[in-house]
This record gives structure tokens, sequence and C-alpha cells, in this order.
């Protein structure tokens, strides 16, 4: 089986990813892959010093193949990338994240073996510093991002999305690639019009992909306030995909404005959902946090996520994706 195995196209959209990307790009080149593949680096124009590192990895190793992407945005790199690529499997990997060495075997074998035209498995958060590791730890729990696959893991099947992806190539040019209006959630978007083309996207948690969180709260806030602003673009420009999970959030932050709002009136008992709330992610972390710092940290880290993101989903505007002619 090896033998006949297609040959790959490894896909990042590169931008301003100095701290990880030589040892992302180190652990793609290692792939105990039987056949060819390529990595292709889509560019944006970073201010550190990525762009310096990637040329010096494709003059190091032929198969690491640079083209431009002077948007810098995630979509319009992949689809520069994927125009690129010269075999047909498509596996998009991020600058910030490292799979096993086994990676593409495995998901090339799960995507011929279930027929899917995407696989994809955990986004396994590690974080090296105190703060990445307790940010780490809320992204690998329900407590934080709630009943996800991809996130805290499951049984193998047919899935709505998945993280990252090995893709058919014929199905992302039959589904037309990326949608370069997303911003972010340019993947859960991409997956839903393959499955609305029959296609199945296949969760399996034996593929795991290490994936370095964000270092600062300033961070990791900025990245949850567009994850919650661009999934309600998601919903949308797709009437009827709105998930319950998502509307935990917005949800959330509504109740506890309202309570805020409320107390001026009423007094200090409108504020008992705030409290109810505070109690649950404090006992929550004490739970689930891993060291003293992790449970000291985990509070600030966990509300940051669901209000952030909340929102983000309740302030994303009208206007944020341009109507197709």
């Amino acid at each position: 089986m090896n033998e006949v195995l297609p040959g790959v196209s490894v896909v990042l959209p590169i931008l301003n990813e100095e701290r990880d990307l030589d040892q992302s790009i180190s652990a793609i080149l290692k792939q105990q892959y039987p056949s060819e593949f390529e990595v292709i680096l889509a560019l944006g124009p970073s201010n550190d010093r990525t762009n310096e590192i990637a040329k010096a990895l494709a003059r190091r190793d032929p198969r690491v193949i640079l083209v431009e992407n002077p948007t810098g945005r995630t979509a319009n790199g992949l689809n520069t990338a994927i125009q690129k690529a010269r075999y047909p499997i498509i596996s998009r990997i991020d600058g910030h994240a490292e799979i096993s060495n086994t990676y593409l075997l495995d998901a090339v074998t799960i995507l011929l073996k279930t027929g899917a035209v995407n696989v994809g498995g955990i986004m396994a958060a590690v974080g090296k510093t105190k703060f990445e590791r307790a940010v780490a730890t809320a992204m690998r729990s329900p407590l934080g991002v709630g009943a996800s696959r991809f996130h805290t893991g499951g049984s193998a099947g047919p899935s709505d999305t998945v993280y990252l992806g090995t893709f058919l190539k014929q199905a992302l040019i039959d589904a037309g690639g990326y949608d370069e209006r997303f911003t972010r959630a340019q993947d859960w978007e991409l997956n839903h019009r393959l499955r609305e083309k029959g296609g199945i996207v296949w969760f399996d948690p034996t593929l795991v992909v290490n994936y370095r969180p964000r270092s600062s709260l300033k961070a990791l806030a900025k990245q949850y306030f567009q994850y919650g602003t661009w999934r309600r673009a998601v919903v949308r420009s797709h009437k009827g995909t709105v998930n319950y999970r998502y509307l935990a959030p917005p949800a959330a932050v509504a109740i506890i404005m309202g309570s805020v709002v409320a107390s001026i009136f009423f007094g200090a008992v409108a504020l008992f959902p705030i409290a109810v709330y505070l109690v649950l992610i404090i006992m929550g972390s004490l739970v689930i946090g891993k060291s003293l710092i992790e449970k000291l940290l985990l509070p600030f880290v966990i509300g940051t996520m669901h209000m952030v993101w909340g929102a983000g989903f309740l302030l994303s505007p009208k206007g944020l994706i341009a109507e197709e002619e």
C-alpha cells in the first residue's frame, strides 16, 4: 500500500512566526512518508525575522517552496499555496504547530480508508511559559472551549469541522477553495461547503497536532474576539448553521451586562448571576489546574476566552462580509 500513496503538498500561511517557524517546518521535513511531499510557505508581510528564516529553510531543503502572500491574510495565502501545489493531497499546517513524524502517513491513510474529503484531529495546545500552559489547559478543557472534539477529544467519525485538515485537492478546488472574505473561521466555513457538496469531513483523535497558544492575556483576548466576530459572520453567510454551543458565550455576556444594569435599580441582589459565574470558573480552575500558578491564572484566562468571544459575536458588524455578486 505504501508504494501507491499519493504525493502530498503541505501548505502553510506564514505571518510573524519567528518564534516557532523553524521547529514547525523541521517537524514536517522529518516525515516518515513513503511518497513525495513538498512544503509550500505562503509568506505574508511579517515584521519580524519570519521571511528570513523561511528563505534559509528553502535554501537548505528543495522541498520547501516559497510563494508571496502580500495581503498577509490566511485564506489568501492558503489559496495561493494550493494553486502552486503539485500533488493531489493537500495538508494544511500552521507555522506555530508541530506534527509527529508519522502525521502525513496517518492522515493520508485515514483519508483514503474513510473516503472523506478532509480529515483532521486534535488541536493539542502545549504551552512553554506559565501563562501559555494555563491557556493550553483551558483550551483542552470543556470548561474553556465546550464540547469541541478537536479540542477535548472524542471518538472517530464524521464532524462539522476539524483542526487544520488533510484534503483531497480536487474537492478543495470543486468547493472554490478558502473564502478570502474571512479573516477567521475559514476552516469551519470551508468544511461547511465541503459537506454541502456531499463530502465527509472526518475527525480522528489519533491525528494530534501540537499547538502553541498565545503568550499574553492581550494577545489571547484579541484572538478570541476575532473568533467570536468571524463565527457570527459564518452564521450570517450560512443560515441555519448556528450551534447552541456557540451561543453560550454571547448569552453569558448578555446576562452579565444585564445584571450590571439591573443592579443600578435593584441593588446588589441583581449581581447574583455574576457571582455564580465567578464561583463556577474559580472552582473549575481549581479542579483542572495542574499547578498552583495555573489554578490562579485560569479564572482570568477562561473568563477572557468566554467574555471576549461572546463580545466579538455580539458586536460583529453586519457588513463584515461583502455579499457575493
